[in-house]
């Protein structure tokens, strides 16, 4: 039994049910076992990079409010260096476990998920001598934390991916 709710029109009692929306893509067709292999790894690797993207989204806004309501400079610098190194130390070892494919597969949803790059962000909230540090070190694994995220170009597979993973399809 379940409850829901109702409106009358004209006399009538009709049931509103809300449903969740549901995304209907024309199915995949692989032209090769090697794709149908590359599409199954790019899923794995959004289930495993994708919550750490929205986790970076939430750190962000709470830093940036919380950063709003700091009364001076100095206390917003003390605040950043304490959240640095204790991003560091909690994500440092989540971040190894990632392949370097995962790697630019976050940098592409960070990027998706806050409307900016990773280099944006950290040149915003570090500066950009930092910015410039990571992206050179991120550069000699062949990443770039430029790298934006186009989900109607080149990107179109991922975003497919990330909206079925977000809304339990896959």
């Amino acid at each position: 039994m379940y409850i829901v709710g109702y409106s009358v029109h004209l006399g009538e009692t009709i049931p509103h049910i809300k449903l969740p929306t549901y995304y209907a893509y024309a199915p995949i067709r692989f032209k090769s076992k090697r794709q149908e292999r590359q599409y199954n790894r790019l899923v794995r690797d959004v289930k495993k990079v994708l919550p750490l993207a929205i986790e970076i989204r939430t750190i962000i806004i709470e830093t940036y409010e919380l950063l709003q309501k700091m009364p001076d400079e100095k206390a917003r610098k003390r605040h950043l260096d304490a959240l640095e190194k204790g991003l560091q130390k909690q994500y440092t070892p989540r971040m190894k476990r990632l392949t370097l494919r995962q790697g630019k597969l976050l940098i592409k949803l960070v990027d998706r998920e806050c409307s900016q790059s990773a280099y944006q962000l950290i040149k915003l909230f570090m500066g950009s001598f930092k910015a410039a540090f990571y992206n050179t070190f991120a550069s000699l694994f062949g990443a770039s934390l430029k790298k934006s995220y186009d989900p109607q170009g080149e990107d179109w597979m991922i975003e497919q991916v990330v909206v079925k993973v977000i809304t339990g399809q896959l």
